[in-house]
């Protein structure tokens, strides 16, 4: 098994060309709902939850016990093989195409790892073990420890690309759910004691975690041509911001992630009347869906009421630091399917929450543009634009 080494430096200085497109040509994702975007994309346009008592830890002395688990006893290293190999396939890749490609990838730290003083790193054995199995090279860089890593990772992925760095990018993550983060979020009070996620609705109770593996190949639209490869979709356009106004609660006015979506808009060059869904952080939580419609209403001005809103994580759960690759995932497929998902648990409207939400039944698009919001602790905000190839 190779030794991979948590980060390998990457140049800050990176210079876009901003006619080189930027494209995905491949994607694999593991969820709750099942292995594949198949079992991904009916559960999020059913609006059906994959919550259930979790079982891989006591539970008996938390407020909560709900969250969202594959079946049987999954390896993280095992599921993020499994996602990359079926990218690669979709993207027609060979192996000398793997070989020459780089490798993100968001993790979430290993607490036992954390705790060991002997321990060389934070991140364990789990990148070496997903290069041996894919033949790929060890990872050029980790993100980990912030709901927004998966989303990093993908905007860092387009800069390379733009600034001929590389052509091609593989983009993975992976979270599955454990002891540790179950147990800190239950203390401080952020679970679902209902065992439902209810985001942007009046009388919600808090997030729930769940299982989330997924894998995307980033390329220029150049060389997905050179393969004769077909685009599944384009990273249009991507922002980051921070606002650091605390270190969990997110700030009010939801500034931070106005300016990460009106960043994502204005290097696609694209409007906001454009925008035809937006596939939301959602976390279920009080404060950040308030900050987050917030920050829908400050970025895009009088059409924010208009465009479609859900948070997929009212079905499959939050992977943490896998959640935005997921749910980049599940924007990428409803736009090809045409459908838009659901926005599970809702129980009534919140005045704090001026959106158009999308109930009980997918609704259909015909947009060329969606948003995928994400947000994490500190302060750190992202919008990844999704457009049709």
């Amino acid at each position: 098994m190779p030794m991979c080494l948590p980060v390998r430096s990457m140049s800050s200085t990176l210079v876009e060309r901003p006619s080189a497109q930027i494209v995905i040509t491949g994607l694999g994702v593991t969820s709750a709902l099942g292995r594949g975007d198949d079992h991904l994309l009916e559960g999020v346009l059913a609006g059906r939850p994959a919550f259930r008592p979790a079982t891989r830890f006591d539970t008996s002395r938390c407020r909560a016990g709900a969250a969202a688990e594959l079946k049987g006893e999954p390896k993280l290293g095992v599921e993020l093989a499994a996602v990359i190999e079926q990218a690669c396939q979709r993207a027609g890749l060979g192996i000398a195409d793997k070989a020459g490609a780089e490798l993100l990838l968001a993790l979430h730290s290993d607490a036992g790892a954390a705790r060991d003083p002997g321990a060389s790193d934070v991140i364990g054995a789990v990148p070496g073990e997903v290069a041996a199995a894919t033949g790929l090279r060890c990872p050029t860089r980790i993100y980990t420890s912030a709901c927004v890593a998966a989303s990093t990772a993908l905007a860092d992925a387009a800069a390379m690309i733009r600034s001929g760095r590389t052509a091609l990018v593989i983009v993975a993550a992976g979270y599955l759910v454990d002891a540790d983060s179950f147990w800190l979020f239950d203390a401080g009070r952020t679970l679902a004691r209902d065992g439902q996620v209810r985001p942007f609705s009046l009388s919600r109770l808090g997030l729930l975690l769940g299982d989330g593996v997924a894998a995307v190949v980033v390329e220029s639209a150049a060389t997905a041509a050179s393969r004769g490869a077909q685009p599944l979709a384009r990273l249009a356009g991507w922002g980051r911001a921070g606002d650091a106004y605390h270190v969990c609660q997110p700030r009010p006015d939801g500034a931070g992630l106005a300016r990460a979506i009106s960043a994502a808009l204005r290097r696609a060059r694209v409007e906001a009347s454009d925008i035809g869904y937006i596939n939301a952080n959602g976390s279920g939580t009080t404060f950040a869906d308030a900050s987050e419609a917030a920050a829908i209403h400050l970025a895009l001005g009088a059409v924010a009421e208009s465009i479609p809103v859900s948070s997929t994580k009212s079905v499959h759960g939050h992977a943490l630091e896998a959640s935005a690759l997921v749910e980049f995932v599940v924007t990428v497929l409803a736009l090809r399917a045409g459908q838009l998902p659901v926005n599970a648990g809702f129980i009534a409207p919140d005045p704090a929450c001026r959106l158009n939400i999308v109930l009980d039944n997918p609704r259909e698009t015909r947009s060329r543009y969606a948003l995928s919001l994400n947000a994490a602790f500190g302060g750190a905000n992202t919008a990844l634009l999704v457009a049709t190839p």
